[in-house]
C-alpha cells in the first residue's frame, strides 16, 4: 500500500519535473549555448543528440527485450520504465554539470567575486532541476537511495569539469555550446518522448488541469530562479 502511494504521487509530481526539464533546456540552456555558437550549428547539435538519445534509448529497450512481448511494448506497461528516461538524464545532467564546472571555472579565473557569485547562480538554478530529475529516477524505477547516489554521483562532473577547465581552459572552451546543446537535446527528448505519452493516458478534466497546472510551475520555477539571480 505504501509503495502505491509512492508511486501515485511520482506519477502526479513528473508533471513538474516535465516543466522543470522543458524551462531548463528553453529557457537557460539553450539561450546559453546560442550565446557562444552559431545558431545554425546549435539548432544541428540538438538535432543530433535528439537522434543519438533515441538511439540510446532504443539500445536500453533490447538490452531488456529479446522478445516480441516485452512488458515494455504493451498498452498497460507498468509505472517504471526499465531505467530508460533514468540512464538518459543522467547523461544529460552529466554533460550539463560539466559544462557548470568549466563556466566556473572561467569565471574564477577572472576573478574571485566573479567566480563566487557564479557558483551562487548556478547552484540556484540547479535546485528545481535536480529535483525533476530525481523524479524522474524514481519514475524509471529506481530506489530513493538509488536516486539520490546517481543524482550525486551526476553532480561530480561539476567538480570534474572545473578542475580540467582550471588547468587547460582554452582546450575545453569551444566545446562548451556543443555539450550545452547535447544536454539541452537529452531534456528535451525524455521530457517529450518518455514522459509527456504517459500524461495522455489519464484524459480526464481534473487530471488534464493538474498536469497542465504542474507542468507550468516547473517552467515558473526555472524562470524565478533565473529572474532572481538576474541572468
Amino acid at each position: 500500500m505504501t509503495f502505491a502511494v509512492g508511486v501515485h504521487r511520482v506519477n502526479v509530481l513528473i508533471s513538474y519535473a516535465i516543466g522543470a526539464l522543458l524551462g531548463a533546456a528553453f529557457l537557460e540552456i539553450l539561450p546559453h549555448a546560442l550565446e557562444h555558437g552559431e545558431p545554425q550549428r546549435m539548432a544541428a547539435t540538438v538535432l543530433f543528440g535528439i537522434l543519438a538519445f533515441f538511439v540510446l534509448e532504443k539500445l536500453v529497450l533490447w538490452r531488456h527485450c529479446h522478445h516480441d512481448h516485452c512488458e515494455a511494448h504493451e498498452a498497460h506497461a507498468p509505472v517504471h520504465d526499465h531505467g530508460r528516461s533514468g540512464l538518459l538524464i543522467l547523461v544529460g545532467d552529466t554533460f550539463h554539470n560539466f559544462v557548470d564546472g568549466i563556466l566556473i571555472a572561467a569565471a574564477f579565473l577572472e576573478s574571485t567575486q566573479l567566480g563566487i557569485v557564479t557558483a551562487l547562480a548556478i547552484i540556484a538554478h540547479e535546485i528545481p532541476q535536480e529535483v525533476g530529475d530525481y523524479l524522474i529516477l524514481l519514475h524509471s524505477g529506481y530506489s530513493r537511495a538509488k536516486a539520490l547516489a546517481f543524482n550525486l554521483l551526476s553532480s561530480l562532473a561539476t567538480l570534474v569539469g572545473a578542475l580540467l577547465a582550471y588547468s587547460a581552459l582554452s582546450r575545453f572552451e569551444a566545446w562548451i555550446p556543443s555539450l550545452l546543446g547535447l544536454a539541452a537535446a537529452s531534456m528535451i527528448y525524455v521530457a517529450v518522448a518518455d514522459l509527456i505519452p504517459g500524461l495522455h493516458k489519464r484524459t480526464e478534466l481534473r487530471a488534464t488541469l493538474q498536469q497542465i497546472l504542474l507542468i507550468g510551475l516547473g517552467v515558473a520555477s526555472i524562470a524565478l530562479v533565473r529572474t532572481l539571480v538576474g541572468e
